[in-house]
């Protein structure tokens, strides 16, 4: 038997909007976690190559408009909420706004298409620590991840193929698609279905193209150096490549569901870096951002929820 629910809040991991936001937004990221500072300091020029604002907020508004819209057209006028891990609106302000205006019964859409803890139970903790913080009674579901669902992988399929479409085909052969999500440690990993998520999306997705020369490999590792975290790094993996005999590679960040600046960044300066240096081609495929049929799967969990 479904809820009534009365709200939707969409949580993400925020991100900066301006250079000033830059260092306590990382401070934020940091706390609590073993991450060196001249680690902290390197991506903090990452994201100021990028004049200090990322995507990521814009597109998750776009992405919650896009949700309360599309439940609209299904007869669902359910307010959609954002809150943010790291960066403002932050998720017990958010969750104290829903509370002031009611609200009880919430399905909680974390923003990660893929489960570990970093990902995935770490904004379920946010949530129950902000309910216990500020004394609020609020009852939470959570949607499930969409990893595997039909639309999503169409979505990314259909980003791929636009890269395709601009090689010759009789390159494909020496065309490699790179599947790229963000490394995590070993341990971490190892004690949820991360990578196998990874897997079945990178094989859908693969499948439903019809091709077969692919690879999973890892972006925008963080932490200390002698730590074990998933490999291999895309980078090396281009280098690698290159020596096989590839001439093109196509790039899709199926780990994150929207651009920001570990996209932008990592997969548009770095990996086009290694790439230039060893004579390879390298195409971006989009992210699935707020385009209509991601807009789509993410109604279609909410609708069964609330069946």
């Amino acid at each position: 038997m479904s809820k009534n629910y009365d709200a939707i809040l969409m949580i993400g991991y925020g991100a900066p909007e301006k250079i000033e936001d830059i260092r306590p937004f990382l401070q934020n990221v940091a706390k609590g976690r073993p991450i060196p500072p001249d680690r902290l300091e390197e991506v903090a020029h990452h994201y100021e190559l990028f004049g200090g604002k990322s995507p990521l907020n814009e597109y998750t508004y776009k992405q919650g408009n896009g949700l309360h819209n599309k439940l609209a057209e299904y007869g669902h006028d359910i307010p959609v909420y954002v809150g943010m891990r790291n960066w403002h609106p932050l998720t017990p302000d958010t969750i104290k706004e829903m509370s002031d205006n009611g609200h009880k019964n919430i399905i909680g859409m974390i923003m990660a298409a893929h489960q570990s803890d970093a990902s995935w139970e770490r904004y379920q903790r946010d949530v129950q620590e902000a309910l216990t913080e500020l004394g609020i009674e609020m009852d939470f579901d959570y949607s499930p991840p969409l990893f595997d669902h039909p639309l999503f992988i169409e979505d990314s399929a259909d980003r791929v193929q636009d890269c395709l479409d601009q090689i010759p085909e009789e390159e494909y052969p020496e065309t490699m698609i790179l599947f790229t999500a963000h490394s995590i440690p070993v341990p971490m990993a190892e004690a949820s279905p991360y990578v196998q998520q990874l897997k079945t999306t990178a094989r859908l997705i693969a499948e439903r193209l019809n091709y077969d020369n692919w690879r999973l490999v890892y972006q925008s590792r963080s932490g200390r150096p002698t730590d074990p975290w998933l490999e291999p790094d895309v980078c090396d993996v281009i280098e690698e490549i290159a020596k096989e005999g590839v001439k093109n590679v196509i790039a899709q960040p199926i780990g994150f569901i929207c651009d920001h600046i570990e996209v932008l960044f990592d997969i548009g300066v770095e990996a086009q870096e290694t790439s230039d240096e060893v004579g390879i081609k390298l195409l971006r495929a989009k992210t699935v951002n707020d385009d209509p049929k991601f807009i789509k799967a993410m109604a279609d969990v909410v609708l069964k929820m609330m069946e």
